[in-house]
């Protein structure tokens, strides 16, 4: 009896290590926090990376796919992807991705390139690829989007997702055209009109954001980043506040690097799906967001898809509450006089504020040149909007 005791127990130790870890234990329901406020609901993935070589990435897009796949209480509206979908742009990276994400039970695909989908071939011929790709997916989902270039913009139950796509082939950073940002000024100047927030999308990050170039381990300044344009999306995207720009890239994980607010960009850097993550609190492989959209705010819910459970301690909540804050000029000519600048907040109906909602305080000086700041710090029924600084220059 011991002896077949003995058998059985050798057996069944066999089979749990054949069981991956994150089929072991139960996976957490995929589902929003509150069921009847939530107006969208996506993932959101960076880098998954799929290689025709290096093997080791794929099974974490597997696995991940099937957590959307084998929990979802309903189809998600989207899965978004921020580039870096294949290592090389080859045909068998597009298709083992399309075969591991390909109905999942989401509504749509919306996907970015990074620079391994296009560096190492042809302009058109990646573009080829990825356009069939993204294509191929959404057909097969019932989905309205048809892309026919890399940058796109796409309308999900009234949220605009805009796509920014290299206009040529570059090493690691993005050639974003004068024709391409004025696309994008005039596609965000739509999307705010309608007083929500706006989804902008590219692979790389603003240029001395999510710690670069330290997290790019160089002292570069430009590394890491978009590239030469960074400063123009940048001065486009702040124009319009509650503007959400998603990245990916630096393959960092959740902690620090992740949130950035700057000025009215709220900018989000999403960890690598498949390839090592650095520089976080939690680095594991495929990690990446679930996003619930609210009436007055976006919530990033960190999740282990390879695990299958939501991490809180590194959720991102952007409070949508107020629109905009203005201040009367923001840049002054040097009289030898202290300047102090009129603040307007504009709430999410394009109303302004009352005064008794929030409390001004500015920085010390204001005299001299240089650069000052002005700090909003909101109360009542407009506190959990926190607090908001802006800055103003005073030139000689």
């Amino acid at each position: 009896m011991k002896k077949v005791l003995s058998v059985l127990l050798s057996a069944l130790m066999i089979a749990l290590c054949l069981v991956p870890m994150s089929a072991a234990a139960k996976a957490e329901v995929i589902k929003p926090l509150d069921e009847k406020k939530v107006k969208l609901h996506f993932a959101a993935w960076g880098d998954p990376q799929v290689s025709n070589y290096l093997t080791e990435r794929r099974p974490y897009l597997q696995t991940s796919a099937a957590d959307i796949k084998n929990n979802k209480t309903k189809k998600l509206d989207a899965l978004l992807i921020a580039g870096d979908i294949t290592e090389n742009c080859i045909d068998d990276e597009w298709n083992w991705v399309y075969d591991d994400i390909n109905g999942i039970g989401v509504k749509n695909y919306i996907t970015a390139t990074g620079n391994h989908d296009i560096r190492l071939h042809e302009y058109k011929t990646a573009k080829k690829s990825f356009v069939s790709f993204t294509n191929k997916l959404n057909k097969n989902a019932k989905s309205k989007l048809k892309i026919k270039k890399l940058n796109y913009s796409y309308t999900i139950k009234g949220y605009k997702f805009i796509v920014l796509g290299s206009d040529s082939v570059l090493l690691e950073e993005a050639d974003i055209s004068k024709k391409q940002l004025k696309w994008l000024d005039k596609e965000l100047k739509d999307a705010y009109k309608k007083h929500h927030p706006t989804f902008v999308i590219a692979h790389q990050p603003l240029k001395n954001t999510h710690g670069l170039p330290d997290t790019w381990g160089t002292a570069i300044k430009s590394a890491g980043s978009i590239g030469s344009q960074s400063d123009d999306i940048k001065k486009i995207l702040k124009k319009y506040p509650n503007t959400v720009l998603i990245t990916g890239h630096l393959h960092t994980g959740f902690g620090k690097y992740s949130y950035q607010r700057i000025g009215n960009i709220h900018s989000v850097n999403i960890p690598s799906l498949g390839v090592d993550n650095e520089d976080g609190s939690y680095n594991e492989h495929g990690i990446g967001y679930m996003v619930e959209v609210y009436k007055n705010q976006v919530i990033f819910r960190a999740r282990n898809f390879d695990k299958g459970k939501y991490l809180p301690k590194y959720d991102i909540n952007i409070n949508l509450y107020v629109r905009n804050v203005k201040l009367s000029k923001s840049t002054f000519k040097y009289d030898g006089k202290v300047k102090k600048p009129k603040v307007t907040v504009i709430d999410l109906n394009g109303k302004t504020v009352n005064k008794k909602y929030y409390t001004v305080k500015y920085g010390k000086g204001r005299k001299k040149p240089g650069k000052y700041t002005v700090t909003v710090k909101f109360k009542g029924k407009y506190k959990k909007a926190g607090t908001i600084t802006k800055t103003f220059k005073i030139k000689k």
